[in-house]
């Protein structure tokens, strides 16, 4: 091997570990410090799922053969996304027990739902859509107060979510030959949402 040959070889391979570094952290994904707003929106979506987690386990023990059993699984899963966040950005946060709520809003809600949930199913299951017809708002509410793509791709994949488990309680809803009308979303946004296929929102 000639010496300029050697020469060049020992050039490349003593740059070998600064381009590694380089791509290191080119190819690490940034962290983002949440804003106050943010972290507010992210603890705030987690009792709201957790609102339909906990409303769907009540509504299950009542009715029998209804979409609850398996939505209030998705609800969990969609309460670990946010939960997954807010570790990953060293957010302190508190699950209360099963029914309890921080917010007075959703308590609220949830003390109403197990009432009326518990006089017929067809009340059981206006509540379902309801828990996402709200849900659906709220998460558009809060994406467009953010501009962290983490918050944004977790709140789209809930979102994309909540419309399945509306269409799911829309389904049974009309089995009944019983209407639900939207309390939170548009008559128009509700009907582009009910009557459209479902979505696959983990790809």
């Amino acid at each position: 091997m000639t010496k300029v040959k050697f020469s060049k070889l020992f050039m490349i391979f003593s740059l070998l570990p600064s381009l590694l570094i380089s791509c290191d952290k080119n190819s690490s994904s940034e962290t983002v410090a949440l804003t106050d707003i943010e972290k507010h929106s992210l603890l705030f979506m987690l009792e709201e799922e957790k609102l339909a987690r906990d409303t769907y386990t009540f509504l299950d023990t009542k009715w029998a053969n209804t979409p609850f059993a398996n939505i209030l699984g998705s609800e969990q899963t969609h309460m670990d996304a946010i939960k997954s966040l807010l570790d990953a950005n060293s957010i302190a946060y508190t699950i209360l027990p099963a029914g309890q709520f921080s917010e007075p809003a959703l308590q609220n809600y949830y003390n109403q739902f197990i009432v009326d949930g518990a006089i017929s199913l067809s009340k059981a299951l206006a509540i379902g859509a309801t828990i996402e017809d709200l849900d659906i708002v709220d998460l558009q509410k809060h994406t467009k107060e953010t501009n962290n793509q983490s918050v944004i791709d977790v709140f789209g994949k809930l979102e994309c979510g909540s419309r399945n488990h509306l269409r799911s309680f829309y389904k049974s809803i009309t089995a009944l030959n019983e209407t639900y009308a939207p309390q939170f979303l548009t008559v128009d946004a509700y009907n582009s949402i009910v009557n459209s296929a479902n979505e696959k929102c983990n790809q």
